[in-house]
């Protein structure tokens, strides 16, 4: 067997191993059915109990009660950039957007694309979407909808540290790069959102969490597949779900419940980004962090060296060293260090000794 590398990828991203090394023991005879996961019936009581044992342990590591419906779908987190106006986007209702970089730019420019009205509740962008707005800097009409955020922005490296307070408003979020990374109050949000190929598991499949008085503001003409009320009442089996994504889903899910939850997981990432972040405070003649302090990713550390020919060559030297996926966003460019659940304290510690090591050698 190949040795394993460091795995810094934004996403996919890295999987815990041990998650890996069950699919690997499960991939030909699934619980003794002769037969892979991915061979058995959407519709069979092996995979029913998968299915529903994702939904409990979501509902489990959330704190969230039976009010809450978790849903399965395909087509990544983007479609829902779409989904979300045209269910709760009725004539003479606005949808509130705070705008911290590429992602939450898209989600307002698919709401814009349907004809649905939009305010702008708040952004970064005058500054480059180097820090989150404030709580008191978030505004929005009394006929706001909903109000969307994007907790954590992986290009720019940037992240929500708190729950802003929208009264009576729903508040929706994508939390597609920081979900069950560290202790929320999920209770606050009416929908939650995230692709799993960051923190939840394999590309392919996209889990919600939506509050069930959040279906009865949909709105009635909409096409069958897009209504939420079609998955929430089928349990997200109206169709063929992505059914492999979801059995890995489940078992990340129980990875971290065996870790020790959410606090011991929080404990594990906030160690990881300080040891990233001292690097970059420690040396500032040096690297260049450019996102505000109260305003920084724990999952996507962003900076830059002195020059891009020296970034080139960190990248190029650090995949030799089995340090992958260190490149920042082609849009944006400079060093990124991903560091989402799956990766380990120790991991974080390499990178950071690799990066000191050629720090002094250029």
């Amino acid at each position: 067997m190949t040795k394993r590398v460091y795995n810094f990828n934004p996403g996919p991203s890295t999987l815990p191993l041990d998650v890996l090394k069950k699919v690997q023991a499960d991939l030909l005879n699934f619980e003794n059915t002769g037969m892979s996961i991915m061979e058995i019936s959407h519709r069979s009581p092996e995979y029913d109990k998968v299915h529903n044992d994702a939904i409990a342990l979501t509902k489990e590591l959330m704190g969230l009660s039976d009010s809450y419906k978790v849903l399965f779908v395909g087509g990544g987190a983007s479609t829902q950039f779409a989904y979300i106006p045209m269910n709760f986007l009725h004539k003479g209702k606005v949808g509130a957007y705070v705008d911290t970089g590429t992602w939450s730019a898209k989600a307002i420019k698919e709401a814009k694309i349907l004809g649905k009205e939009v305010h702008l509740a708040g952004s970064s962008k005058d500054d480059d979407y180097t820090f989150i707005p404030k709580s008191e800097d978030i505004n929005f009409p009394k006929n706001t909808a909903y109000l969307h955020i994007t907790t954590n922005n992986t290009i720019k490296g940037t992240q929500y540290h708190f729950v802003p307070d929208t009264g009576q408003v729903p508040l929706i979020a994508d939390m597609s790069s920081d979900i069950l990374s560290h202790q929320i109050d999920f209770s606050k949000f009416s929908m939650i959102y995230a692709g799993a190929q960051k923190n939840l598991g394999p590309s392919g499949v996209t889990m919600i969490v939506i509050k069930e008085n959040m279906l009865d503001k949909i709105e009635d003409e909409i096409p069958t597949m897009i209504d939420y009320r079609t998955h929430a009442s089928k349990n997200s089996l109206f169709n063929t779900p992505p059914t492999l994504p979801i059995y890995i889903v489940k078992l990340v899910l129980e990875w971290i419940k065996d870790q020790g939850g959410l606090s011991v997981v929080e404990t594990i990432n906030r160690a990881k980004k300080d040891v990233i972040y001292g690097l970059i405070d420690d040396n500032p003649e040096y690297f260049r962090g450019p996102v505000r302090k109260d305003s920084r990713s724990w999952m996507n550390v962003v900076f830059r060296l002195p020059s891009e020919e020296l970034e080139q060559k960190l990248v190029s030297e650090a995949k030799k060293a089995g340090f992958i996926g260190l490149k920042g966003h082609r849009s944006v460019g400079g060093i990124r260090v991903s560091l989402y659940n799956a990766m380990t304290l120790e991991g974080a510690e390499k990178v950071a000794e690799f990066i000191m090591n050629f720090r002094k050698n250029n």
